[in-house]
């Protein structure tokens, strides 16, 4: 049963609390807003690593990152990319299993039309109240479920009012 990790929104932060959240899993999916190359160093240290180009991640080093990636795991299609708004087509009809989006911070899991929508959240500076969160999508039998996990992190760097 492929464990995948889903981390988004980090903005140069990578926290030690959600290194540790995602040890152990098969594969990461980055949903933009990264911050650095370094970020993504890091998680492909933990796990083979897929990530996409967030609307902040600018220069150099980010642009051979793609807007979207297809990901197929055990039989279940991912479609990863950073802001829900931008998705431009039909996921039934293109046989998509679950979408995986970043960009507006919030956690959130929701089964619409037989697709699993996951926003992880953001682990990187906290913004506004919103909890500092990263996913775990497990992947049994062609099922594709999906939980949010929330990090009990101390400030190392000042959190974002905006």
């Amino acid at each position: 049963m492929p464990r995948i990790g889903v981390i988004s929104d980090t903005h140069g932060l990578l926290r030690p609390e959600a290194m540790a959240a995602l040890q152990g899993c098969d594969a990461i999916l980055h949903g933009g807003d990264i911050g650095s190359v370094d970020i993504l160093a890091q998680l492909a240290a933990l796990a083979p690593t897929t990530a996409v180009r967030g609307n902040n991640d600018k220069g150099a080093w980010a642009f051979d990152l793609p807007e979207r990636e297809w990901i197929e795991i055990d039989g279940v299609l991912i479609h990863l990319l950073h802001d829900i708004a931008d998705l431009d087509l039909d996921p039934v009809a293109a046989g998509v299993h679950v979408i995986i989006t970043g960009h507006s911070h919030r956690p959130g899991i929701e089964h619409r039309a037989g697709i699993l929508r996951l926003n992880p959240g953001s682990a990187g500076p906290r913004r506004f109240k919103l909890p500092v969160t990263v996913a775990i999508l497990d992947i049994d039998g062609g099922v594709a479920a999906a939980s949010i996990v929330e990090l009990q992190v101390e400030s190392r760097r000042p959190d974002r009012d905006t």
